[in-house]
């Protein structure tokens, strides 16, 4: 009877010893992924971003982790901490991607850094590195050197395909009245 204890006991050990190895898969692929697919399902885009925004940030960490693996073998916490990154990110609790994705990643996307300050390249490559032309300075060239009607004409026209995109972006995937 007292083998049968330590036998126990030395499975314990190994279990708490392990158990970043043991929760980790679970944590960070077993339940996104039953919870994506419920997402897919659902006509909520409140989930689909959590889930979405859950793969990415997995992605990113996964990166971070192959190219810096030989500096994290220094640090041995780093599996803990990834767990509990992981847990914050995935349990419905925390919502931990949703926030991201409303703290960080829309701000960000929404309003880019530098937005105001749009270049693009001359033609000219002798010019390239004079002078740096915003695009103000690029649409005053094109008018130049078109006219003003043919400068209106190209915003038409890009106006135009940008609404066509948009009216064509909308299709239907599982179910008839669930819009991507």
């Amino acid at each position: 009877m007292g083998s049968s204890s330590g036998n126990n006991d030395n499975f314990l050990q190994v279990v708490l010893k392990n158990f970043d190895i043991l929760a980790l898969p679970l944590i960070s692929l077993l339940y996104p992924l039953h919870a994506s697919i419920k997402a897919i399902e659902t006509k909520s885009r409140s989930d689909d971003q959590q889930w979405l925004t859950y793969w990415v940030l997995y992605s990113m960490i996964t990166l971070f982790e192959l190219t810096f693996a030989r500096l994290i073998e220094w640090f041995p916490i780093w599996p803990y901490g990834k767990l509990i990154l992981m847990c914050w990110l995935v349990l419905p609790q925390f919502n931990g991607a949703a926030y991201v994705y409303k703290h960080y990643i829309r701000p960000y996307y929404m309003n880019p850094p530098h937005a105001a300050q749009l270049w693009y390249i001359p033609r000219n490559k002798n010019n390239i590195f004079r002078k740096q032309d915003d695009i103000l300075t690029a649409a005053e060239k094109y008018i130049e050197q078109h006219g003003t009607q043919e400068f209106e004409r190209l915003i038409t026209k890009a106006d135009r395909e940008a609404r066509t995109r948009r009216n064509n972006n909308n299709y239907t995937i599982f179910d008839d009245d669930y819009m991507y």
